[in-house]
């Protein structure tokens, strides 16, 4: 029987794991933590449940609603608790809802963006004038900054654009690939001529579709958080088959198969699969091919960090929206502040409000090396400058994540030809996880998914 080494404890290698165990091929995953899960990790604390990670999916990148459904976990689905919701942008020095109609940057509603204060009229008048913009002639990469830029206009990026998509992604829109980000708005682009025509038109198709009898919000979640679907998977592939506290330190070639070498001894599969941040598999595999190893250096991260913080009802005032987003030219410290217990039910006890700010990614990264007692004095100054949180909480957790999140830069998809060419040499060996081609719980899974099915059963006689 065929046997294959899944290194690594993310999501993208619990999706490839549990697809393997629905075909009957034989695998091990290993896990250098003695926790899986990676970033996704959800702890309790009395009443309080504390995201460490991610704390939703898009249904819309439908493969991890395939995950969940493929662990037995779709009575656990939470939808956002959409009567509160609404983004809030902080400008000049007060919180501004991000119109109606404004999908991620595009304006879809016209009425709501002029009504608003949060961009200026010539502001506006630039945005409007997007459906206007002839597409580009060629189809060479460009930054998320040159490309909101030309098409919307440069108050749209640093006002809308930059604070929506470092929350996403973590990075610098200034080398930010739109063609690796956002493949989506550069389609639009191309076909419609305009984002904001696409957008409408992707509104309307979107509106008219059949209902598929579940209750879907935007973003979803898990009754007992995002780690729910970790615990669940490990389940349905069996405790046995998955390693704890084993790292793997390199993978080399046989004659037939790998080798992957641990602490304690090597043992051989015939295929391999890295669902390992790429600094971590260049490292891995740096034996085996040291131009593929240089290649994966050419990938650059960010840290991050996540504070949650409970405080007493009765001791802050109305809370708008889901939360709010802060543009980097306000010059603040904070990222994104998500009023947690409000977005989601059956957060935190029912006389207090759980609430998660993010700092780093790019972005006054420093703060993420900083002691807790300081990270925190400095969270609760900027909730009470922007939000107007004066209490001091009584409950803290703060998670810190070095080298979690990838940037995919400007010539991203470049890079990644040259990786999966190279790749190619070594038959058997996959690489996936958010490194390469979507960093969002749903392109991870449908990297394990795909490589999954790239690993064919043997039958009786040997052949694949």
């Amino acid at each position: 029987m065929k046997k294959v080494a899944i290194v690594g404890g993310g999501v993208s290698a619990f999706a490839c794991a549990v697809s393997l165990k629905e075909k009957g091929i034989d695998f091990t995953v290993f896990d250098k933590e003695a926790r899986p899960g990676g970033k996704l990790m959800t702890e309790r604390f009395g009443d309080f449940v504390v995201e460490a990670g991610p704390d939703s999916f898009l249904p819309e990148k439908y493969w991890t609603l395939e995950l969940i459904d493929k662990v037995g976990l779709r009575p656990s689905l939470l939808p956002s608790n959409d009567e509160f919701k609404g983004t809030y942008i902080y400008s000049r020095r007060r919180l501004h809802p991000l119109p109606e109609g404004v999908m991620l940057m595009v304006p879809t509603m016209f009425t709501p963006l002029l009504r608003s204060r949060l961009i200026s009229l010539p502001g506006k008048v630039r945005m409007g004038l997007e459906l206007f913009v002839p597409p580009r002639g060629d189809q060479a990469d460009e930054s998320l900054a040159q490309f909101v830029t030309r098409r919307l206009g440069r108050e749209c990026l640093e006002k809308i654009a930059e604070p929506l998509v470092a929350g996403i992604h973590t990075s610098n829109p200034d080398n930010m690939s739109v063609r690796a980000t956002f493949p989506r708005f550069i389609e639009m682009e191309r076909t419609h001529g305009s984002l904001i025509l696409g957008m409408m038109r992707a509104m309307k198709r979107a509106n008219s579709a059949p209902s598929s009898g579940k209750k879907m919000t935007y973003f979803m979640s898990l009754r007992e958080g995002m780690g729910e679907l970790i615990e669940a998977a490990v389940r349905i592939v069996g405790p046995d088959a998955v390693k704890t506290s084993t790292p793997i330190k390199r993978v080399t070639k046989r004659a037939h198969g790998y080798s992957l070498a641990m602490d304690h001894g090597e043992a051989s599969f015939d295929e391999v699969v890295l669902a390992t941040p790429s600094f971590v598999s260049q490292e891995i595999i740096s034996d085996l091919d040291p131009a593929l190893a240089t290649m994966l250096s050419s990938i650059e991260w960010s840290s991050t960090a996540t504070i949650s913080l409970g405080f007493s009802r009765s001791e802050i005032g109305r809370l708008p929206g889901f939360g709010f987003i802060v543009p980097r030219v306000e010059g603040r410290r904070i990222n994104a502040t998500t009023w947690s217990s409000v977005k989601w039910s059956c957060r935190a006890p029912s006389d207090t409000v759980l609430v998660r700010s993010f700092v780093g990614g790019g972005h006054h990264e420093e703060l993420v090396d900083l002691a807790d007692d300081e990270l925190a004095h400095i969270v609760c100054g900027e909730l009470n400058e922007i939000a107007g949180i004066s209490a001091e909480p009584r409950f803290r957790k703060i998670y810190r994540w070095k080298k979690s999140m990838p940037k995919y830069t400007v010539g991203h998809l470049d890079r990644l030809t040259q990786i999966e060419g190279q790749l190619g040499r070594h038959p058997g060996l996959h690489l996936i996880g958010c490194s390469y081609r979507g960093i969002g719980i749903g392109d991870c899974v449908k990297s394990g998914f795909d490589a999954a099915a790239r690993i064919l059963p043997v039958d009786s006689e040997g052949r694949t």
